[in-house]
């Protein structure tokens, strides 16, 4: 397979470069973008082997080509529409879409738009545009396969096609698990920032103490496995060894387990239908106790607000994504508190007459932008989108 990694220098894109090291005969690497993390980016690539590097800050791309100017090594490309051009342009197969945040979903869509398969970790895509997402990838025969752990899980599961009942996302309830709203009230950025588990960019540890990331799931796995949102449920599991579950239609309940490394779900996109080797430590169960929650939705409203916006449909789901990820920028730059993220996104919500279809990007592209433009006016903060 050869690929463009979208989002190189993150969580997931490490752990695809570490995917790679162990994998390099199997792999070969077209492209990588990133923001501005720029030298890290130009080492990347020196190491994969890309053909060339796009970084969407085009002063960082400035910057890396005058400090490398006459070395060898991949053509550096800056700004948004050379990137966009590059994907679209790509020697490539695959593409991991691993950017964060709504700033994903144009290189997505000219991937799914050129046929490649996408190994999808960026959730806000299909949450901010699924409709439009899926209509794409159908049209252009592309196949888009879960990078997300819970939807990899899912995914797994249901490789061999039986017909199922109930999909089940684990959640392992974020650092607040067991809080009250009266407990939340002065969390810091920095508590907030403490997953018990897992190892992710500032945005989506927000999200997952919020409990907005579980919900952003259930949007994601809605338009993934096209099913009705009454057969999507929610499981609080603290352990995350359980990764999600399916339970088919005789009652069985097939579970994807194992270490919360991301690497896993990284890897099952690349080789899917195979399976390659990976050097990750065997799991020892013995000892091991799982246990299993309902989700507190009057502590983390913002798990029920996301499903509410999901079954609405149209361009509510687009808001809500705008919405938090302006409210979550602002918790970061502590400006508002962290209970006033869900009160943000449900006054946005509230405000939303639900104007317009998904007929295209455009429409995508206005309610995003009257989402952020609303939670700036309503916090002062900055309604800046992915450009």
């Amino acid at each position: 397979m050869r690929m463009v990694v979208l989002g190189a220098t993150g969580s997931v894109g490490q752990s695809a470069y570490s995917v790679f090291e162990q994998h390099a005969d199997r792999v070969a690497v077209d492209g990588l973008v990133a923001r501005q993390d720029a030298e890290r980016l130009w080492e990347m690539g020196i190491r994969m082997g890309a053909r060339w590097i796009a970084l969407t800050d085009a002063d960082a791309a400035r910057r890396l080509s005058q400090k490398v100017a006459g070395k060898p090594g991949p053509e550096i490309l800056g700004g948004w529409s050379e990137t966009l051009d590059a994907v679209r342009g790509a020697d490539a197969t695959h593409v991991l879409a691993a950017m964060s945040g709504f700033a994903g979903l144009a290189p997505t869509m000219a991937a799914l738009e050129r046929g490649m398969t996408v190994m999808l970790a960026n959730k806000e895509t299909l949450v901010a545009a699924g409709d439009l997402v899926t209509r794409t990838a159908d049209r252009a025969g592309a196949r888009i396969i879960p990078v997300d752990s819970e939807h990899s899980a899912i995914f797994q599961c249901l490789g061999s096609g039986e017909p199922f009942r109930r999909i089940i996302l684990t959640c392992s309830g974020g650092p607040f698990r067991g809080r009250t709203r009266n407990e939340l009230q002065h969390v810091t950025v920095e508590e907030a920032l403490k997953h018990p588990n897992w190892s992710m960019g500032p945005k989506i540890t927000i999200d997952s103490a919020t409990l907005m990331n579980k919900g952003l799931e259930v949007i994601e796995a809605h338009h993934l496995f096209r099913v009705s949102y009454d057969v999507i449920d929610v499981v609080v599991h603290p352990q995350s060894v359980i990764h999600s579950m399916v339970e088919f239609v005789d009652g069985a309940t097939m579970a994807q387990c194992g270490f919360p490394d991301m690497r896993v779900p990284v890897q099952v996109a690349m080789s899917w239908p195979e399976r390659w080797p990976l050097d990750v430590p065997a799991f020892l169960w013995p000892g091991q106790q799982l246990e299993f929650a309902e989700p507190d939705l009057d502590t983390f409203r913002l798990l029920a607000l996301a499903r509410q916006a999901g079954e609405q449909g149209g361009l509510y789901p687009t808001v809500l994504n705008a919405a938090n990820e302006v409210a979550v920028q602002a918790f970061l730059e502590r400006r508002i508190s962290f209970l006033d993220i869900a009160q943000t996104v449900e006054d946005t919500l509230a405000d939303y007459a639900g104007v317009g279809t998904m007929a295209s990007l455009d429409d995508v592209l206005e309610a995003d932008r009257w989402g952020r433009q609303r939670v700036a006016a309503r916090i002062g903060t900055s309604a800046k989108g992915p450009k």
